[in-house]
């Protein structure tokens, strides 16, 4: 069958390159450099698994500019495109979603394309949407993705949820499984708001663990104990477990950040103090990372890395970034390495990407992940990662 795919950022091109196996898929962007690279079978983002699978597989796969081109006879169209979080409403930013509903309206049978929305939206979003437009091909199904492991994550995925109990909601998860390597792969069908519940609570889940290992840490170094043997205590714990608890300067990157606040949006009218509270937390970290490099007394603050985690290539909503401001904000000079950058300068910030001069001219440097090159200048290095990983 024909799918097409609309976005090709994390979770648009690895879903097009797992569907491309075994049907057509045509993926569409906004971006000729992006939709060249990807007819050129270069991966525009950092993603193992797809750049192997451009070097190594035949796919039937190609991108266009073309939303006809990409949408006609179309049997499923899968939208993919960003949902930021727009400060002034309160909420996801769902006008990148609702122009390819449109467009799809405007070139699909509607009898015979059916649109999955993978983009993270509001709770409520797919019935305003069937309402709002007068349309019933439509449902929604949350992706559970890692950056830069975003393609080992559709092969291997942790479950499949669809926001539709039906035959064709059953055939789209059936779908996906055939085209992943993982056996036993759950599926679970649900009404959509449902579904789209799932994916904010999970990933808001996700962010009290990050908090509450950061402010365990944070109690630890303010009070001279050693959070290691205190972690690794607590996550001996079956119950707990040792996933997920290495500290770092916040959560960050595409999903955390926005899905706990649209999440806290979404309780504008329900009884709630964790999930505010989760979301202080991490500006909190943040807060306290800065006043610990402030008491260190260094003039010149090199940011090794502006990218969220080891393995990716993603600036957005970082937390360093976020450590980067209040910096400024008490007055220290910021010197940034990023060797992905091609500018010498970022937020009128500079840029050294000669790692050795970086280094010279760094008092103290900031590291929200460790990576081997910084052995040599550990003495100058400030961190907050335990156990050398994500």
């Amino acid at each position: 069958m024909k799918i097409a795919v609309a976005g090709t950022g994390y979770v648009g091109l690895s879903l097009a390159t797992l569907l491309s196996k075994n049907h057509e898929v045509v993926a569409l962007d906004i971006l000729p450099d992006k939709v060249d690279k990807i007819n050129h079978r270069i991966s525009p983002i950092k993603d193992k698994e797809i750049e192997s699978y451009f070097r190594e597989r035949e796919l039937n796969l190609r991108a266009t500019l073309d939303y006809k081109d990409a949408l006609e006879n179309a049997k499923y169209v899968i939208i993919a495109t960003p949902t930021n979080y727009d400060d002034e409403t309160n909420f996801f930013d769902t006008s990148m979603v609702e122009d390819i509903i449109r467009k799809t309206m405007e070139v699909c049978d509607p009898k015979e394309t059916t649109m999955v929305v993978k983009s993270t939206v509001p709770v409520g979003f797919i019935e305003r949407m069937k309402k709002k437009y007068g349309i019933d091909n439509i449902m929604f199904s949350p992706e559970f993705l890692r950056e830069g492991k975003a393609l080992y994550d559709n092969l291997y995925p942790s479950r499949i949820i669809v926001g539709e109990k039906s035959e064709r909601g059953k055939e789209f998860a059936e779908l996906l499984k055939e085209n992943c390597l993982k056996e036993d792969v759950v599926i679970k069908l649900m009404d959509p708001t449902e579904a789209e519940a799932v994916k904010l609570f999970a990933n808001t889940y996700l962010a009290l663990r990050v908090s509450y290992f950061n402010e365990l840490d944070t109690y630890a170094e303010l009070k001279g104990l050693n959070t290691r043997d205190i972690i690794e205590g607590v996550c001996l714990d079956p119950r707990i477990g040792t996933h997920y608890n290495n500290p770092s300067f916040g959560y960050g990157g595409y999903c955390l950040p926005k899905d706990t606040r649209q999440l806290l949006a979404n309780y504008e009218d329900v009884p709630q103090n964790m999930i505010e509270a989760i979301v202080k937390s991490n500006d909190t970290r943040k807060e306290h990372i800065a006043d610990m490099v402030v008491k260190k007394g260094d003039k010149v603050i090199g940011i090794y890395r502006l990218t969220m985690k080891s393995g990716s290539d993603n600036f957005r909503a970082s937390a360093i970034q976020g450590v980067i401001e209040k910096l400024q904000e008490k007055g220290l000079e910021v010197l940034i390495y990023e060797p992905t950058l091609e500018e010498d300068s970022f937020e009128g910030l500079k840029v050294e990407n000669d790692f050795e001069t970086f280094c010279e001219e760094s008092g103290l440097i900031l590291a929200n992940r460790l990576e081997p090159e910084l052995e040599n200048v550990k003495q100058k290095v400030y961190t907050r990662d335990i156990f050398s990983r994500d």
